[in-house]
């Protein structure tokens, strides 16, 4: 498994993945959801993140995941609505890619 921050500013990993192949038998957690802000992402937003990286490395390859972790660095209340929008946004993606 390969875990990846990619929703820090300057970070550009889309493009690093379209011209790397993703090694066979590996899964990559891309970090969707971001920790440091107070901000909570709208589902469809990380639907489109996920589905972005399904679409290069295939979607049976990605595991949706934050950039880091959420403890300690934003109220707990923000964290879990993050975590919501987290599973509400792979529930749309997945509703995408597997249908």
């Amino acid at each position: 498994m390969m875990s990846l921050f990619s929703t820090l500013p300057g970070i550009c990993l889309v493009q690093s993945l379209r011209d790397v192949k993703l090694p066979a038998g590996k899964i990559l957690i891309p970090g969707v959801v971001s920790h440091p802000t107070d901000l909570v992402e709208h589902p469809e937003l990380l639907a489109d993140r996920i589905i972005t990286f399904a679409e290069l490395v295939g979607r049976e390859n990605v595991i949706a995941g934050t950039d880091c972790g959420l403890g300690g660095r934003v109220h707990p209340q923000i964290a879990w609505a993050k975590l919501r929008a987290l599973r509400d946004g792979a529930a749309i993606a997945s509703k995408k890619l597997w249908s």
